[in-house]
């Protein structure tokens, strides 16, 4: 079995006097492509944020490679966030810089890179995510939704993550180009040996992407495992979700 890489335990998250997360609990392993899914305000975004250290749970633990990221110092947690990258839903490109800019930036802020070099991975990375080489002039304004997840994407694999965080990746995009980003996926998993961990609501990329996953509802992790194991289990959210979905219904 693989090395775990998230241990999430017990997790009890509050929004003023909303209750998020009544003890949840998850455990992904290296290499694999994990999803968190659920219907709207099911938490699993807010989920993934804790995830990556921009929200904190009232109580429970979560350890990424091995480490408790609610006792690290602030140099610690600075290296930890190194070691992923994160695509957030709307791409979060920055408007006044080009696709290349986008990407350099990270390279300036972490890195003591010569310029030339930096423009060579800047090319590097825009070809591995399928952008066409003259992306690198364009601004975001001046993309499509599949070419603005690409770059985004391109931005949060330039330091070579171990560790991948998707939020809603083919959302708003049309279904041929929804397959084919999954598809990328999981060709950057299995050539840069990447953990995935998505949140989404996409039925296709749970059939299809999608190693194991979590299904959200009523505060908790309703099940967990590989979608032939959640469909056996009986249970009324997973009958509604699954059934709902099949017929073309987003949660």
């Amino acid at each position: 079995m693989k090395p775990i890489v998230i241990e999430a335990r017990n997790i009890v998250t509050r929004l003023g006097e909303n209750l998020i997360h009544d003890s949840i609990s998850c455990t992904i392993r290296e290499n694999e492509i994990y999803a968190l899914l659920g219907g709207s305000g099911s938490g699993k975004s807010t989920f993934l944020r804790e995830m990556i250290m921009l929200e904190t749970p009232q109580s429970g633990s979560i350890h990424i490679f091995g480490k408790d990221i609610a006792d690290l110092s602030l140099t610690e947690a600075q290296e930890l966030r190194k070691q992923w990258g994160v695509l957030f839903q709307s791409g979060a490109l920055y408007s006044s810089l080009t696709v290349g800019e986008n990407i350099t930036l990270l390279y300036k802020e972490y890195t003591d890179l010569p310029p030339a070099l930096i423009h060579e991975l800047v090319k590097l990375k825009i070809d591995l995510v399928g952008l066409p080489t003259h992306a690198i002039h364009l601004y975001p304004s001046q993309l499509s939704g599949g070419m603005i997840k690409r770059a985004a994407l391109a931005r949060a694999l330039a330091l070579d993550p171990k560790l991948l965080f998707l939020d809603e990746p083919t959302s708003g995009l049309d279904p041929l180009s929804s397959r084919q980003f999954d598809a990328l996926i999981q060709q950057l998993r299995d050539l840069l040996g990447l953990t995935v961990v998505m949140v989404t609501h996409d039925l296709d990329t749970i059939h299809h992407t999608v190693d194991r996953f979590a299904l959200l509802g009523e505060k908790r992790v309703i099940a967990q495992g590989t979608l032939k194991e959640v469909l056996a289990i009986n249970h009324p959210i997973v009958d509604y979700f699954f059934q709902k979905e099949s017929h073309g219904i987003q949660g």
